[in-house]
């Protein structure tokens, strides 16, 4: 079964997710790259492409409103607004397929993760992938807030933007990334520049628009 078919079935098989916002604490690992030659293409058919920067994390929620569970996730090139735009994301809970596709249009599939030390590992549930990423602190914990902005496309062809919201603390890091086979072309493998994190996050509720 493929990885959407397997989501889709999950979809199919969850009760109503909670509705947002989702007050949630994370623990993160993220990391940004230079945007590979041709990695605009992998965004939704008219949504405009902004600076060159790919950004990649895996986010480990402590406490939501569907529980506990892990995830990772990929925007290979930023949307003017420098907002992101995430055609890869995957989690080990169906809870979070459901509601990530059905709140936000979040095109979630599941996968296995697994932890050794600080390098952290996503397996594709239907094997057709693979991310790992270990992460090497080099600053003191900091403060941080912001705001992020993701937009998606609905499957009437709509768009669906929301904000996140968090603040917490974080560690400058290098972060050493694996990617297995079509996701290296544009998830580059290598020593990246990255942020370690500890926050609280609102994901609020997306609101749906036109191109």
């Amino acid at each position: 079964m493929s990885a959407d078919s397997l989501a889709h079935t999950v979809v199919m098989a969850s009760p109503d997710p909670p509705p947002a916002p989702w007050r949630c604490r994370v623990e993160a690992v993220v990391w940004w790259h230079r945007a590979a030659a041709g990695s605009a293409a992998l965004l939704a058919p008219g949504l405009r492409p902004g600076p060159p920067l790919t950004v990649g994390a895996f986010v480990r929620y402590l406490d939501t409103p569907v529980g506990p569970y892990d995830e990772v996730l990929a925007c290979p090139h930023l949307l003017a607004g420098a907002r992101l735009h995430l055609p890869f994301i995957a989690v080990d809970s169906a809870a979070s397929v459901a509601g990530g596709r059905a709140l936000w249009s979040l095109p979630k599939t599941l996968a296995t993760f697994s932890r050794a030390g600080s390098r952290l590992r996503a397996d594709d549930a239907a094997g057709g992938w693979t991310v790992a990423a270990d992460s090497q602190p080099s600053s003191p914990w900091l403060p941080v807030a912001g705001v992020l902005g993701n937009t998606q496309v609905d499957t009437d062809g709509r768009l669906r933007s929301s904000w996140t919201r968090a603040a917490g603390r974080g560690r400058l890091a290098r972060v050493q990334v694996e990617a297995s086979d079509a996701l290296a072309s544009w998830l580059r493998p290598g020593r990246h520049h990255g942020l370690v994190l500890r926050a609280r996050v609102v994901v609020g509720a997306a609101h749906r628009g036109t191109r």
